[in-house]
C-alpha cells in the first residue's frame, strides 16, 4: 500500500474510481492479482489500483512474466520487484522456461501463469493494463487481417480468465489512451522500463502503432484512437448478442453423433435463419470438429451447402471430414 492521500488526487484517480462505481469490474474486497510488465501502462494501473485499495479494501498483489526474449529482462523483472517493495504490495515474478517462439506462443503462456497463479493464490480478478489505444490497435490489426466480429471487438473490459476456476480477466484502463498514462506516469515521476522490443518495426503491432496509427491521426482523424476504441465497444454489445443468438440457434438445430463422430445439423431450420447466424453456426460447428480454427473459406463451403441438392457434398475440411446434404440433415463426418 501506497503513503496516498487524497490531497494527492488526480483527474485519472478520479476517472478510474468513478468508472469502478458506474461498473462492477472490480468489487470491494475483492483479490486483485496485477500484471506489470514495468511500462507506462501497467505502472500507471498498478500505481492507481494501490492508491484506490484503502477506498475498496482490495487484496492487491503484483505479477511479473519475464520472457527471457532480451538481455536486460532479469534487469526489468528486478525493477517490478522493486517497485512492488515499493508501494507494500506481494509480487510474484516467472520466467518463461523454454524458449516462446512468437508474440502468441508469449502471450498464451503469460495468460497460463496468471490463471494459474489465481487459482493457487485464490485471485478473484486479474487485471491488465490494456488502454484505449490498444484497443484501437487491435482494431485495426484484426481489420487487416480479415476478422470478423468477434475479432474487431476484442479486448472487451472483462471476460472469464479460465474454466477452470471463477476468476476474471479485467481490463480497467480501456477509458484511458496511451498519452494519459504516459502523463500520469510523469506527473507521478513513475520509473517506466523502457522494452527496446516496443520500438521494434519488424513485428505488424509496432508498424500499426509506430506508423499507420500517427498516420491516421495527423491525416485523417486527431481521435482515431478514441473513434476506433468507441467502435470496438460497439461491437462488443453485438457480438454479445449475436453469440447468444448462435447459441440458441446450436441447441435446436446441431447434435453430435459421438460414436461415428458424425455431426447432425437440420438443413431445414439452418437454411431459414439470417446468413449472419449461418456463419456463426457454421464456425461454431467447425470449430468444435475440425483440427484446426475453420477459415472463411470452410465456413462458406458448409453455408453454400445448404442450398444444394440432395446427396451433394463439398470437398474434404482439414482433418479429412465431410459435409453432405442427406434429406433434410447436412452430416459432417469422416470422409
Amino acid at each position: 500500500m501506497s503513503d496516498w492521500t487524497d490531497g494527492d488526487w488526480t483527474d485519472s484517480h478520479a476517472q478510474l474510481h468513478g468508472l469502478l462505481r458506474s461498473r462492477p469490474l472490480l468489487p470491494a474486497d475483492s483479490r486483485i492479482l496485477i500484471a506489470v510488465s514495468g511500462g507506462q501502462d501497467s505502472l500507471c494501473l498498478a500505481k492507481l489500483l494501490s492508491d484506490l485499495q484503502p477506498k475498496w479494501r482490495w487484496q492487491l498483489a503484483i505479477v511479473h512474466c519475464d520472457h527471457r526474449w532480451r538481455p536486460d529482462s532479469a534487469a526489468n523483472a528486478a525493477h517490478v520487484q522493486q517497485l512492488a517493495r515499493q508501494w507494500q504490495l506481494p509480487s510474484f515474478c516467472t520466467a518463461a522456461a523454454e524458449h516462446l517462439s512468437s508474440e502468441a506462443a508469449a502471450r498464451a503462456w503469460r495468460y497460463q501463469v496468471f490463471a494459474t497463479l489465481a487459482q493457487q493464490q485464490q485471485f478473484t480478478h486479474v487485471v491488465t493494463g490494456h488502454t484505449a489505444t490498444d484497443r484501437a490497435e487491435t482494431v485495426l490489426y484484426n481489420l487487416l487481417r480479415g476478422s470478423g466480429l468477434a475479432g474487431l471487438q476484442s479486448l472487451t473490459w472483462q471476460r472469464p480468465l479460465s474454466q477452470a476456476a471463477e476468476v476474471q480477466l479485467i481490463r480497467p484502463l480501456l477509458g484511458f489512451t496511451r498519452a494519459q498514462t504516459g502523463h500520469f506516469c510523469q506527473l507521478q515521476q513513475l520509473p517506466v522500463w523502457e522494452d527496446a522490443t516496443n520500438r521494434d518495426l519488424s513485428y505488424r503491432r509496432n508498424r500499426i502503432r509506430h506508423e499507420l496509427m500517427p498516420y491516421l491521426r495527423s491525416h485523417f482523424n486527431p481521435q482515431v484512437e478514441s473513434a476506433l476504441a468507441q467502435t470496438a465497444e460497439i461491437f462488443s454489445a453485438e457480438q454479445n448478442y449475436l453469440d447468444a443468438q448462435t447459441e440458441q440457434l446450436y441447441q435446436a438445430i446441431v447434435q453430435l453423433e459421438a460414436a461415428s463422430k458424425t455431426w447432425c445439423i437440420s438443413r431445414t431450420q439452418f437454411r431459414a435463419a439470417p446468413l449472419a447466424l449461418r456463419r456463426r453456426l457454421a464456425r461454431r460447428v467447425l470449430l468444435a470438429a475440425l483440427p484446426q480454427v475453420p477459415q472463411f473459406e470452410h465456413i462458406e463451403k458448409l453455408v453454400r451447402l445448404a442450398e444444394q441438392p440432395n446427396r451433394s457434398q463439398t470437398d474434404p475440411f482439414p482433418g479429412g471430414l465431410i459435409a453432405r446434404v442427406e434429406n433434410s440433415l447436412i452430416l459432417i463426418a469422416p470422409g
